[in-house]
């Protein structure tokens, strides 16, 4: 099979997860060949294409989309743009990669869906934590009925975000609900997932939404910086096999910066967590090392799991590069295993779930 060869939308050469992620994920995967990327001005897409060996550079993300030198478009600018750039993807026939969340609202998902389904190309979304070996392991216990019948699950997930009242100028859009990255969008999105993932579909709730740290300022600037996304969540659930599910959420305070989730069934038990507190990209399970913990017998103390070594070398790249092996498997059989846009779409119903949740202090059911 000839390389897969892929163009990057928002390839900022400074900084950003397309470079921190993405192009060391596919340079660890001899699948794949990194030939477009697509910034914003002219200037900055040259610098991205030299340092990061692309042969072509551009300003106007839907000439990348169009390129024949282009297989595989991913999507890593901001929320408000994914529309309008996965639909140029789309409108050229070309495979999608977009990270998580998929739209600004269910809406929007919805119409990607539909695109997708009609341009009948692999569509996949950047849920990357299902991909690690520890919850991939985790996946295979339950199915396996190693736990029995599962009968609750519980995580914690906390990182300091914000916990000095004071944020990075890049990341001070996330603080406004309108741009769709938040909390409860990113933090909460990619914990949600693998709850769902895990459990079999999340299909009641209820949860409640609190802003505790409504003050923030620029780091570099000292300006204030507009606030109105929570930064905290709680949520008690039940899963589509009845089992109970509890999260709880937060940013700005974060005694323990570390993630925790522990699923109990009627024969055993597991726990999955983030390695390294101290590392602030500990705090996220979709970029951390995570550990799989159980006990060997029941009454003895837990162990670890030995799981897979996992690629490439860099933290953040290596869930991200599974995904990328999974989507070239799917390629090559012409069988998408890769997580697909329907299954962000009804995450991103679950989250409007907990907003309506959340505003009206109704449980919330879902289909």
């Amino acid at each position: 099979m000839d390389r897969i060869k892929v163009g990057i939308i928002g390839a900022s050469p400074d900084r950003g997860w397309a470079a921190r992620a993405h192009v060391p994920a596919l340079r660890a995967l001899d699948q794949y060949e990194l030939t477009a990327v697509a910034t914003s001005r002219p200037e900055s897409a040259e610098r991205a294409a030299a340092e990061f060996g692309a042969a072509y550079a551009f300003a106007d993300a839907r000439q990348l989309a169009d390129h024949p030198d282009v297989d595989l478009v991913v999507v890593t600018v901001r929320v408000p743009k994914h529309l309008e750039l996965v639909q140029a993807a789309l409108d050229a026939g070309k495979h999608v990669y977009c990270e998580w969340p998929l739209a600004r609202t269910a809406e929007e998902a919805e119409v990607m869906v539909e695109g997708a389904r009609s341009a009948g190309v692999h569509n996949v979304i950047g849920l990357q934590a299902l991909r690690a070996p520890a919850i991939v392991r985790a996946k295979e216990l339950i199915d396996q009925g190693a736990l029995g019948r599962i009968t609750s699950a519980a995580v914690h997930s906390a990182r300091g975000k914000g916990a000095a009242g004071r944020v990075p100028e890049w990341a001070a859009y996330t603080l406004q609900s309108a741009n769709a990255a938040g909390l409860l969008e990113v933090h909460g999105g990619h914990v949600l997932s693998v709850l769902d993932h895990l459990l079999g579909g999340i299909t009641e709730l209820s949860a409640d939404l609190a802003l505790q740290h409504p003050h923030q300022v620029v780091a570099e600037t000292g300006q204030e910086a507009p606030v109105d996304s929570p930064d905290h969540l709680v949520l008690n659930a039940r899963s589509g096999s009845g089992a109970t599910l509890s999260a709880n959420v937060r940013d700005a305070e974060a005694a323990d910066p570390r993630v925790r989730l522990e699923v109990i069934g009627t024969e055993g038990s597991l726990a999955i967590t983030s390695t390294g507190a101290e590392d602030p990209r500990g705090t996220q399970i979709q970029m951390s090392d995570l550990e799989l913990r159980r006990p060997a017998e029941p009454g003895l103390p837990w162990e670890t799991v030995q799981l897979p070594q996992a690629l490439p070398a860099v933290q953040e790249a290596r869930n991200v590069a599974a995904v990328y092996a999974e989507i070239a498997e799917g390629l090559r059989t012409g069988v998408q295993t890769a997580p697909d846009f329907t299954r962000a779409l009804r995450l991103h119903r679950v989250l409007d779930a907990i907003r309506t949740s959340a505003r009206t202090g109704a449980r919330q059911r879902l289909s």
